[in-house]
């Protein structure tokens, strides 16, 4: 072999060594289960609704207002309520609230009316499942917000999320069919839209 081929040989050796040095210089090493492997994943509304929905229950439970306070508040000064008890929303203020009452038939739509003595002129129903509608448990703490995820989809599933976890750790370990004529406690969250009628969805429901 010449000298000159031997050369170009050598220097395009050289080269290939260079890059394959360079993308090892640039290439990250992600631990699986790291922050960074869960960001290059990509957005797991499962994941998040799991890991969330513990601080939601608590944080609504927290702010639970009783249920006959709470009216009286909204009667008296609607945005004097909001601003000490609510969250304010696009569609509307939530509210955290909490109540004993006798649960009703439930319907096909999985609502269940519970009668509140202390919320005569009230009507309220608790979300029951299967299907369980809205974004109050995402929007009732107040501390979840557009701007902690990447689009409105990713937002919008969050709240999907936490519906669904609250399904799988609170209503899982109800009789949902058998409530009718029984005393429950409830704690939940409803958005306000009729001050006459509440849509509660529950992170905490029991049967007394």
């Amino acid at each position: 072999m010449s000298s000159g081929r031997r050369k170009r040989r050598l220097a395009l050796l050289g080269g290939v060594l260079v890059v394959v040095l360079a993308i090892a210089l640039d290439t990250k090493v992600v631990r699986i289960g790291s922050s960074d492997d869960l960001r290059q994943a990509g957005f797991s509304a499962a994941v998040y609704g799991a890991k969330a929905f513990p601080e939601v229950k608590a944080a609504i439970e927290s702010r639970a207002v009783e249920a006959a306070t709470l009216q009286q508040a909204i009667l008296a000064n609607k945005d004097e309520a909001i601003a000490k008890y609510g969250v304010a929303g696009g569609s509307g203020p939530v509210f955290s609230v909490k109540f004993v009452g006798v649960a009703g038939e439930r319907l096909a739509s999985g609502l269940c009316e519970v009668k509140v003595a202390d919320l005569p002129d009230v009507k309220v129903r608790v979300q029951t499942g299967p299907a369980i509608n809205g974004t109050e448990l995402r929007d009732a703490p107040g501390t979840i917000s557009f701007g902690q995820f990447t689009n409105q989809i990713e937002y919008q599933n969050a709240g999907s999320a936490l519906n669904n976890e609250m399904k799988k750790t609170v209503l899982a370990s109800v009789d949902t069919g058998a409530l009718a004529g029984k005393t429950v406690s409830v704690v939940g969250a409803f958005r306000l839209i009729n001050p006459k009628s509440w849509l509660v969805t529950p992170v905490r429901l029991e049967v007394q």
